[in-house]
């Protein structure tokens, strides 16, 4: 049995996010000062994209739990539970911090890194650097977390369709 097809798009839509906003991330702090801010509307948006997107998904499962994988060994389960508990929560978290980090650097989503280019979001904080740099050491460890994660997630995803067969992927297709 398959997942719901909401299920499908939220996973579909939120890799098609991080492929966006995990490299832009990996890569802001070596792009030349010229193109950094259109790098950080570009990651920011994609990030705060990935929040909604996150909050919306966690509602479906929610109210719509995934397919029973009974004929899994119960590791397999166990680790797949685990690896998809983490990843909610650090596709929620991540975003969060680097919100909050933002803003505690002073620069709110606001004129050149808009959300999505034209959306203002108001500054609620004054600038407080320490802070900022506690959460943007807090959002760079967890981007390293996410990309682990993600490393675990399509590894076990290869090892089900390579050498299990066992259809774990036509799950999500």
């Amino acid at each position: 049995m398959g997942y719901a097809a909401p299920a499908k798009w939220f996973h579909w839509i939120t890799v098609a996010l991080m492929l966006v906003a995990l490299p832009a991330g990996f890569v802001i702090g070596h792009i030349r000062e010229a193109d950094k801010m259109s790098s950080y509307a570009i990651h920011e948006s994609a990030g705060l994209t990935i929040f909604l997107v996150s909050l919306a998904r966690l509602a479906f499962r929610i109210s719509h739990p995934p397919p029973e994988a009974a004929h899994q060994p119960r590791l397999f389960r166990i680790a797949a539970t685990t690896v998809h508990h983490a990843l909610y929560a650090a596709l929620i978290a991540q975003p969060v911090l680097g919100f909050l980090a933002t803003n505690a650097f002073g620069f709110p989503m606001q004129g050149a890194t808009a959300y999505l280019g034209f959306i203002d979001l108001p500054r609620f904080m004054d600038a407080n650097v320490p802070l900022a740099e506690a959460l943007l050491n807090a959002h760079r460890w967890l981007g390293w977390t996410i990309a682990a994660l993600l490393v675990l997630h399509v590894s076990a995803v290869v090892f089900h369709q390579a050498i299990r067969r066992d259809g774990t992927l036509e799950r999500m297709i």
